[in-house]
């Protein structure tokens, strides 16, 4: 198999975390796998939806939103609001980010807050939900972190990390971490979000008017747990480097 990038078959294309570049943001990434660039925000709000307080449910609530702006792909992508609803792949994308990071949040440790995660596509070069969840964790643990700082929370919410990755069938073999070209000309696409220890939040997977065999779905598994494995160090050396009180004016007005 010989990728485009000259990757080898279980390689990540290169991952880089750039903190804080939304700084009214509580925590912020702009995350890079390869050419796809996701900017992921995280701001927590005082109070929780309705439907909590009406039965009862304790704790927090986290929801998170995803988007691809017009400009992130060759062909200019026409805004949801243009069209009057939410596009579908979006509305999906955005509820696999929210499933994901709740499964690593302690929300009743959260109080009576909202957690709001926002994913906005700078540029599509494929595997744009797996990015957005891999820095959606990054700048909640972020916020988290902040947060404690300021006294508002006791100890960070955040479990464990997370981070999510695709693998699939090219060229008749199994590699991990699929750009544009691969995704497009793949015969078998999954997407994995698992934990930091590596048990599974979610599988997506499916072939694209192809079949592949139980062995082909194991090695594409094993090829996934690598590739978060390799995600939540870049996650860990991301978030050593963050310093929760360096921003004044987001310390001064977190609620």
């Amino acid at each position: 198999m010989n990728r485009i990038d000259g990757r080898r078959s279980d390689q990540l294309r290169e991952v880089s975390f750039q903190l804080d570049i939304a700084p009214l943001a509580h925590g912020s990434v702009l995350v890079r796998f390869g050419e796809t660039q996701v900017i992921c925000a995280a701001m927590l709000e005082p109070g929780v939806p309705g439907w909590m307080k009406y039965q009862g449910v304790p704790g927090g609530w986290l929801t998170a939103e995803y988007n691809m702006l017009p400009y992130s792909t060759l062909q200019r992508k026409p805004r949801d609001i243009s069209r009057g609803k939410l596009d579908g792949r979006s509305s999906e994308i955005q509820r696999l980010i929210g499933r994901s990071v709740r499964a690593v949040v302690d929300l009743k440790a959260l109080g009576q807050r909202t957690l709001w995660i926002d994913c906005d596509v700078l540029r599509a070069d494929g595997g744009t939900r797996t990015a957005a969840i891999t820095g959606a964790v990054v700048a909640v643990e972020m916020a988290f972190r902040r947060f404690v700082t300021a006294g508002k929370l006791p100890a960070s919410p955040m479990r464990q990390l997370a981070a999510a990755v695709s693998a699939g069938v090219w060229e008749d073999g199994c590699c991990l971490d699929l750009n544009y070209h691969e995704d497009k000309n793949a015969t078998v696409d999954f997407n994995y979000a698992m934990t930091a220890d590596l048990n599974l939040i979610e599988v997506q997977g499916s072939g694209e008017e192809a079949t592949f065999t139980e062995a082909q779905m194991l090695e594409m598994l094993a090829l996934g747990k690598k590739g978060v494995a390799d995600l939540v160090v870049a996650q860990e050396a991301a978030l050593a480097a963050f310093d929760p009180s360096a921003n004044v004016e987001i310390l001064t007005r977190i609620g």
